[in-house]
């Protein structure tokens, strides 16, 4: 078993129980406990958006590309239970220091913006160890390093991790994130050794949340927060540590 019990990271907010991404979601997640919530951003319009897809189509009752519209257009659809499409400051006033938030970067020119929001968070009382940003362009990551030599960065792997390890470590990297269905001791082994965290995604069974812990995996993204805490072992602090 894990010694430490595994951080809880609430995908996408509790999606498991409200529409993902949105508002209600997030709520719903500090709501059960969780440590650290997930949400992918695009810069649309001049502004930070909280939305999974390129596409409307799956999580409104809009249609088209979402860099197709502009920002009022998107704040009128229905993100689902009446919800609209949040930004990332309405996460982070939600959230508001409760939490840890692990922002994934999505679509063109989100780097910047995204850097200079964390700037500005920090003026307002974020800590560094409240603050993730993941992306499976590790590109964009190189980027974002060179504009932030403190922000905690997590690498998102699509696939095996092969020399994962050593893309993140030549980062300075905080975190690597894999699927569950590609994980395994001997590459967490490995990221420890390489003073590197292993958050696995999505692990919502469970015989899952179980067998990760075993692993000796450090955190999980789930869609129901509460079966994760339910496995935890005396782990009370918030964020990324």
């Amino acid at each position: 078993m894990d010694r430490a019990g595994l951080l809880c990271i609430g995908h996408r907010g509790a999606m498991g129980h409200a529409p993902e991404n949105t508002l209600s979601s997030f709520r719903k997640a500090l709501e059960l406990g969780v440590q650290c919530v997930e949400g992918d951003v695009y810069y649309v319009d001049g502004r930070l958006m909280v939305i999974h897809d390129d596409r409307l189509e799956r999580t409104t009752n809009g249609s088209g590309y979402l860099l197709d519209h502009d920002f009022d257009t998107l704040r009128s659809l229905n993100a689902g239970e009446g919800e609209r499409i949040p930004t990332l400051q309405e996460v982070f006033e939600t959230v508001d220091l409760k939490a840890g938030v692990n922002i994934e970067l999505k679509g063109a020119n989100t780097v910047r913006p995204v850097a200079e929001f964390i700037a500005a968070r920090r003026e307002s009382g974020w800590r560094d160890d409240l603050i993730l940003v993941s992306s499976f362009n590790h590109g964009e990551l190189e980027t974002i390093r060179g504009m932030d030599q403190h922000v905690k960065l997590g690498l998102l792997i699509a696939g095996p991790p092969a020399d994962a390890a050593a893309s993140a470590v030549a980062l300075g990297a905080y975190s690597i994130h894999l699927s569950l269905k590609n994980i395994d001791r001997e590459f967490i082994v490995h990221a420890h050794s390489c003073h590197l965290k292993v958050f696995v995604f999505t692990v919502n069974e469970p015989e899952d949340i179980q067998r990760v812990g075993a692993l000796g995996a450090d955190g999980v993204f789930t869609n129901y927060p509460e079966r994760v805490l339910q496995h935890q072992k005396g782990r009370g602090s918030i964020g990324w540590v």
